[in-house]
């Protein structure tokens, strides 16, 4: 059984990949396709990040002001009042940071990195590297409390998402040409990070 779907940039790769029709522009200026269902969720699942990875809880043991606050229920509103506008763009509406401006890319300070939104701690100095992007890089997340998902808002340049297990602020990207022991770059942006030094 095929499904109707319009064609955006976070499909267009999928569309691609798995176009059982030629595309048809339909009564809004929209190319439409159809494509098998079955297929397309496989395909999903298999670019996306394991279901397993993301139904682990977030290690909150080290939190020291989030509470039991329910972060998903948060207005942009609310986000506006308690974040600087650089940081509400990066963390709530996925924004990045240009390279080489943001307050840590450079910092050698032993610490540890908190989220700027809910304050949970997700990256350890002495996880720090320095990538040469110009953005702070890790080569490991504290825990499960970083959690990743297929970014397709680039067409033809599929991405892992990172955000912060517990508020869902947009973090940054991790690529697989970090250094050892994880062979893990998580590039992140400086405004959504706090970083409490040692």
């Amino acid at each position: 059984m095929a499904a109707s779907h319009s064609l955006t940039s976070s499909n267009f790769r999928l569309a691609l990949n798995n176009l059982s029709s030629k595309p048809q522009l339909n009564s809004a200026n929209r190319f439409e396709f159809s494509l098998p269902t079955t297929r397309s969720c496989s395909s999903i699942r298999a670019m996306g990040s394991s279901s397993s990875s993301s139904q682990k809880k977030p290690d909150t043991t080290n939190q020291q002001e989030t509470g039991k606050r329910d972060y998903k229920s948060v207005s942009d509103q609310e986000w506006k009042t308690k974040l600087t506008g650089e940081q509400f763009y990066v963390t709530r509406q996925k924004g990045t940071e240009r390279a080489f401006t943001g307050e840590y890319w450079n910092t050698k300070t032993p610490g540890t990195y908190h989220c700027i939104c809910c304050d949970t701690p997700l990256f350890q100095s002495t996880t720090k590297f320095d990538s040469g992007t110009g953005w702070p890089s890790y080569y490991e997340p504290i825990g499960t409390n970083v959690k990743s998902k297929l970014d397709l808002s680039i067409i033809f340049m599929p991405r892992q998402e990172v955000l912060c297990a517990v508020c869902d602020a947009h973090l940054g990207h991790v690529f697989d040409d970090g250094p050892p022991p994880t062979g893990k770059r998580y590039c992140i942006n400086s405004a959504s990070l706090k970083l409490n030094p040692k």
